[in-house]
């Protein structure tokens, strides 16, 4: 605090210089003297503020873990044994879990043995197996699970829950997409579309500069400060004549968030802070290459983001390809398993250990399954009947199986879940009413959920 007061003083003098010399006009000078005092605090109109759920909710905060291509649930979450002509030499090319699989130890849900470290904390995941898809097409089924509309421009399901809930940390952005690759649908997946453009998600690329251009070269923290309180107060007064331009507003204000982020982005990036029993955890360094190699990083990210206040983090693994869309060999999946598996189940241990995986949502999802029978060599196809998701923490219960498929893998016999009933419960968990969190737009009233979507109450503790 006293830091905070003496570096105010030494911008009103700074201030106080120029207006001597008379390199500023005197009355923009002034507004920026009479600005002073606000300088640092929150507005009470700031879009950001955080805000009363409309209930209580047990969670705060959410990491959305997206596997890009369509995972298979057969050889995953949901094994389908290879007994009785199930290994694709029948004329039907029906074709079992091809990794094998065992229960969890404490909880006895099947998991595949290419996720033996998810599967070791499934005590504490919630498993739905019984999802059906919004398309059977990447891109649409893709934008389905983020924005719950598979064939219009939506805003993302991180960009409702900004607009709902705004954010606790003012110098970090709401809502952060850790991507090494677009995915399918590009940045539509974490656009804003018609809420506030301050809403949409921040992209960060892993590795050293995962936010470009964050640092200013050859100036001082002070005369940055200056320079901006300068640049404020010129785009207000062009905001004044524009007040209905979101565009606008949400340009100048990642002009604040962008310069309050080059104090708290790089120590929130700097995971060398991390001691080495964390990095082990996360297999950080470990030796990895292809698709999802950065994913250790991506986690142990989002954990300290959480930890900050980020509202929403995604977690993007792969891109458009390569991915998880293994057509003519499934053997694709055991590579890709294994340089996810390890940093996923830490992200929840990690978590637990901190005390925040109870007010912490972790879900993680892909666009849809994959086909019982085989494609190409030992491929499968597109499957939206039926497909495997999970969440951990945030008041879902652990060790709990919800929904069932047939014994193929083919169709949900049990339990179905739509992807309006999956946002719909997160958002119940986040303390939200999905039919009451609403924009209007274009003359009606838009949700997340649309006007589908029903809570899940068997998947709450």
């Amino acid at each position: 605090m006293a830091m905070h007061h003496r570096f105010q003083n030494h911008r009103r003098a700074m201030i106080r210089s120029l207006l001597g010399s008379s390199l500023l006009m005197p009355g923009l000078l002034a507004d920026m003297s009479a600005a002073e005092d606000s300088i640092g605090s929150a507005k009470a109109d700031d879009p950001l503020t955080p805000k009363r759920p409309h209930r209580d909710g047990k969670a705060q905060s959410v990491i959305f873990i997206y596997a890009t291509g369509g995972v298979s649930h057969i050889d995953t979450f949901d094994p389908k044994p290879t007994t009785h002509g199930r290994d694709g030499s029948g004329k039907d090319r029906l074709m079992g879990n091809i990794f094998g699989s065992r229960p969890n130890s404490r909880c006895g849900t099947e998991v595949s043995n290419i996720f033996p470290h998810v599967r070791d904390v499934m005590e504490d995941i919630c498993l739905v197996r019984s999802m059906n898809a919004s398309h059977f097409d990447h891109s649409e089924a893709t934008l389905g699970m983020h924005t719950g509309s598979p064939t219009f421009a939506r805003p993302s399901m991180g960009s409702w829950v900004s607009y709902g809930l705004g954010t606790f940390n003012q110098n970090l952005p709401s809502f952060i997409v850790i991507a090494p690759h677009l995915p399918y649908g590009g940045t539509q997946v974490f656009a804003s579309d018609f809420l506030p453009a301050v809403h949409q998600g921040t992209r960060v690329l892993p590795g050293e500069d995962p936010i470009a251009n964050l640092n200013a070269p050859g100036s001082t923290r002070q005369l940055q400060s200056l320079e901006f309180d300068l640049v404020r107060n010129l785009n207000a007064s062009h905001l004044s004549q524009r007040a209905q331009d979101s565009a606008l507003a949400a340009r100048i204000k990642s002009f604040e968030t962008a310069f309050k982020m080059q104090q708290a982005a790089p120590e929130a990036f700097d995971v060398d802070q991390e001691p080495e029993h964390i990095r082990r955890l996360y297999g950080l360094d470990r030796k990895v290459k292809g698709p999802g190699a950065d994913f250790a990083w991506q986690c142990i990210v989002a954990r300290r983001l959480a930890e900050r206040g980020v509202r929403f983090i995604e977690l993007i693994d792969t891109g458009s390809r390569p991915n998880w869309d293994s057509h003519g060999e499934m053997n694709e999946h055991r590579d890709l398993a294994y340089n996810v598996d390890q940093p996923t189940a830490a992200l929840i241990t990690d978590l637990k250990q901190r005390g925040m995986l109870e007010n912490t949502i972790v879900l993680w999802a892909t666009e849809f399954g994959r086909t019982p029978t085989k494609e190409g060599k030992n491929g499968r196809g597109h499957h939206r009947d039926c497909f495997s998701v999970w969440l951990a923490g945030g008041g879902f219960k652990g060790g709990h199986v919800h929904g069932a498929t047939d014994e193929i893998g083919k169709y949900t016999v049990e339990d179905p879940v739509e992807v309006h009933d999956l946002h719909a419960t997160v958002l119940h968990q986040l303390g939200m009413d999905h039919e009451r969190l609403t924009f209007r737009h274009a003359g009606r009233d838009f949700r997340l959920t649309d006007v589908h979507g029903h809570i899940v109450h068997d998947l709450i503790a």
